[in-house]
C-alpha cells in the first residue's frame, strides 16, 4: 500500500499511541518537542503534524541546529540586513518569516548554543524576529516544532540547556518510540522499504525470504527505522533472486544472536573435555547459520581455514547423516 513520504505506519501499541497524539494535536498552534532516539523518525512526525494540520498548504522548513555554529544558524533562522557581515551582500529573510503560515522545524534543539537559546527564546515569547544586523522586528505566523533525541531535563540539570526554554518548546511533548519496542512493525516498514526502492531503482524484488524475515524481527534495531530501510536499500541492491534472503543482509545482523548459547538451569552441567565444547560450539554455531561456512567463521571469529580444521575434528552425531564429499555446501555470499 502506498504511504505518502511523512506517514507514520504501524499496528504496534506504541506507535499506535503516538499516531494518535500527533491526531490529537495536529490542530493546535501549540509548541510541540518530538523526542526519540536516532533514526526513529521524529521529522516524519514533524511532517505528519504540518499535513494533517491547516497549514499543509503552507511551506514546512526544517532546520538541523546542530549542523552550523551559532552565528549562521542565527542569520538563516532570523535573516540579516545588508552589510550585516562580510559577506551579507543583500539582505535575506530568515526561515522564521519564510515559513509564512506553515510549519519550522528545529531538529536537534539539544545541541543548539547557550547563545543562540537566549535568542530563540526571546522570539518564542514576543512571536517576533529582529534580522542580525537590523533594528526592526518582524512578527512570525509559522508553529514552531522542535526535536532532540537527548534528555532535556539532564541537559537541564547539567545546565546545558535552559529551563525557561526547554518549558518554553515542551508545551506538548510527543515521544516516538524506538524500533526495537515496536517488532510487529519491522516486517511491515521491511515490505514498504522493499517496495518503494524495488520501484525506484527499477529492481524486480517482490518479496523477503522466510528465514530473512526471522532475522529481521530477531535483529533489535540500535539504528532504528533509518537502519531497517538503509538495510533493505542494500539488499535490494545484492539481490540475484525475485525475493530477499539471508545472503543479501548485512553480516552484523545475519550473525545477531548466533554466538549465543544458553544453558538451562533445570538441568544438571555435563562435564566434558575443552575439545568436546569446542565441537559442541562449532555445531551449534553452523546449524545456527544455516551450514554456511563464510558466516560461521565469522561468528566463531577465526577465518575459513582454521574453521575446515576445526570441523575434520567434529565427528557427526549418531543421529545425523554423513555427507557425500562431493556435496556442495549452501550458498555463500562472496
Amino acid at each position: 500500500r502506498a504511504m505518502p513520504a511523512h506517514a507514520i505506519a504501524g499496528s504496534s501499541p506504541a506507535i499506535r499511541a503516538t499516531i494518535e497524539m500527533i491526531a490529537r494535536v495536529s490542530t493546535s498552534d501549540a509548541t510541540v518537542l518530538i523526542t526519540g532516539e536516532s533514526g526513529t523518525g521524529k521529522e516524519l512526525v514533524a511532517r505528519a503534524l504540518h499535513y494533517q494540520s491547516g497549514r499543509g498548504d503552507q511551506p514546512f522548513i526544517a532546520i538541523n541546529c546542530a549542523a552550523m555554529p551559532a552565528p549562521l544558524l542565527e542569520s538563516e533562522l532570523f535573516g540579516h540586513v545588508r552589510g550585516a557581515f562580510t559577506d551579507a551582500k543583500q539582505a535575506r529573510l530568515g526561515l522564521f518569516v519564510q515559513a509564512g503560515g506553515g510549519t519550522i522545524f528545529l531538529d536537534e534543539i539539544g545541541e543548539m548554543a547557550m547563545e543562540m537559546q537566549v535568542k530563540l527564546l526571546r522570539v518564542l515569547q514576543e512571536r517576533r524576529v529582529r534580522p542580525v544586523g537590523g533594528d526592526e522586528e518582524t512578527p512570525f505566523r509559522a508553529r514552531v516544532v522542535t526535536a532532540t533525541n537527548r534528555d532535556l531535563e539532564i541537559e537541564v540539570d547539567e545546565k546545558r540547556f535552559r529551563e525557561d526554554l526547554f518549558y518554553r518548546i515542551n508545551v506538548v511533548p510527543i515521544a516516538v518510540p524506538p524500533l526495537r519496542e515496536r517488532t510487529g512493525d519491522v516486517l511491515f516498514l521491511a515490505h514498504y522499504f522493499l517496495g518503494r526502492i524495488a520501484k525506484q531503482s527499477g529492481r524486480r524484488v517482490e518479496g523477503i525470504s522466510a528465514p530473512a524475515a526471522r532475522k529481521l524481527t530477531d535483529y533489535d534495531w540500535p539504528g532504528n527505522v533509518r537502519e531497517l530501510e538503509n538495510c533493505i536499500e542494500r539488499a535490494v541492491a545484492l539481490c540475484r533472486l525475485n525475493e530477499i534472503t539471508i545472503d543479501d543482509l548485512p553480516p552484523k545482523l545475519v550473525e545477531h544472536g548466533a554466538g549465543k548459547l544458553v544453558i538451562s538451569a533445570a538441568s544438571p552441567l555435563e562435564l566434558v573435555t575443552v575439545d568436546e565444547m569446542t565441537r559442541r560450539y562449532v555445531r551449534q554455531v553452523m546449524a545456527a547459520v544455516g551450514g554456511n561456512k563464510t558466516h560461521a567463521a565469522r561468528v566463531l571469529g577465526i577465518d575459513r581455514r582454521s574453521l575446515y580444521r576445526r570441523l575434520e575434528g567434529v565427528k557427526p552425531e549418531p543421529s545425523e547423516t554423513a555427507e557425500p564429499a562431493q556435496t556442495p555446501e549452501p550458498s555463500e555470499t562472496p
